[in-house]
């Protein structure tokens, strides 16, 4: 039988008592009943790193979170929860006292109830995931995406949690460019400052390995313009970071010696291995986007012997690397083969890197003085009629 919950603390207290202050404030809390005020406390409690071995947070739970926890905010319970679920010894065991919590939130009737009970199923989902119940996970999400399809004016963290779990089932699944996506999203819903410096690592090298080996993946400006992809320099890793700007770049000299500078690293790496050419012609598609970028609108038709300069490869070769970059819709244009040029008309939009910026800068200016040049040039000719 769980004792009454001052007892509890009390109990705690002589446990730890270089945490005297922190239980004796949760105590004054909960005697005046402020819960909101207790619920904060309770917040910066369970992250204390003493509290975090053994099974702690889940008799703390039974003995005295229990006793108010309906009349906490809903979804500070879902979050207080699915810390609790993290010490349980089996995922069973986790999954069991999670679906017991979400049962007492449905209860409630209360009329955001659907929020914290998704922020509970996604981490019933990750746990199935981790027991290789993969159909079951997918199920979750699914039935986790129409949840918050129908919602609005969704808390961050809910977004996080789902975006988390799919990036991760994709991830099992070795499906790159959905994890690529995934994984990104969660980002955009979680401070990266919160992170640990081992989980940034982790998480920007899969991002980084999916960027180059993803299906469709062409621009890697919105992962390279995040602050989580510094995580990369200063470790063994830091050659990741310079082969992604390689290819956003579209530049292959640079990944041939950065291939034959970090050689070792790269044949650890077999996924990379077993893509080999697959990469080199993502690298080739992004070299041809990277000629036409540079180049004014009105200068986008171009000779195929350029592109086979630039490319190392042959017409014939030139050919085939256009015809892919139409069929993804990464440009619009024709070809014509008897003049040996593609003319260009469109090329997807891009996040654009420093250097890129300052180019397009450049052109800019170019295009601000021609049309100066051309106001000047149109006033000397028709005085009379820019007088009037």
């Amino acid at each position: 039988m769980a004792a009454p919950p001052l007892q509890y603390l009390e109990t705690l207290r002589n446990s730890h008592p270089e945490l005297s202050v922190w239980f004796n404030d949760l105590s004054d809390l909960y005697q005046k009943k402020l819960w909101h005020q207790l619920t904060l406390k309770l917040e910066q409690f369970l992250a204390l790193s003493v509290l975090q071995a053994g099974d702690t947070l889940i008799q703390l739970y039974h003995n005295f979170i229990v006793d108010f926890e309906m009349k906490m905010n809903p979804l500070k319970l879902a979050h207080f929860a699915v810390i609790v679920s993290r010490q349980y010894a089996t995922k069973e065991a986790s999954i069991s006292y999670l679906e017991g919590v979400n049962e007492k939130l449905r209860a409630t009737r209360e009329i955001r109830i659907d929020e914290p009970i998704l922020y509970i199923k996604m981490q019933i989902a990750m746990f199935k995931l981790e027991l290789g119940l993969q159909k079951e996970c997918k199920k979750l999400l699914d039935d986790g995406k129409s949840t918050l399809d129908s919602m609005t004016d969704i808390d961050p963290s809910v977004y996080a949690t789902y975006y988390w779990v799919s990036s991760q089932y994709h991830k099992s699944r070795q499906e790159f460019a959905e994890f690529y996506t995934n994984a990104l999203l969660y980002l955009a819903y979680t401070s990266v400052e919160s992170l640990s410096d081992s989980f940034k690592l982790d998480l920007t090298f899969d991002l980084s390995l999916s960027a180059l080996l993803g299906d469709n993946i062409y621009n890697f400006g919105e992962l390279l313009a995040h602050p989580i992809i510094k995580s990369l320099l200063g470790t063994k890793v830091e050659w990741l970071y310079y082969i992604l700007e390689a290819f956003n770049s579209g530049d292959l000299i640079r990944y041939q010696e950065l291939c034959r500078v970090h050689k070792d690293a790269l044949n650890a790496q077999p996924a990379l291995l077993a893509n080999e050419r697959k990469l080199f012609e993502k690298l080739n598609i992004l070299c041809l986007l990277e000629i036409i970028f540079s180049r004014p609108a009105e200068d986008r038709t171009i000779p195929l012997i350029v592109i086979a300069e630039r490319t190392k490869l042959s017409v014939d070769d030139v050919e085939h690397l256009l015809m892919k970059s139409l069929s993804v819709h990464l440009i619009e244009g024709s070809i014509d083969q008897v003049d040996g040029i593609i003319h260009v008309s469109w090329v997807q939009p891009r996040v654009l890197g420093i250097s890129q910026v300052k180019s397009l800068r450049d052109r800019l200016d170019a295009w601000v003085n021609k049309v100066h040049e051309t106001l000047v040039s149109v006033e000397a000719e028709t005085p009379d009629l820019v007088a009037s």
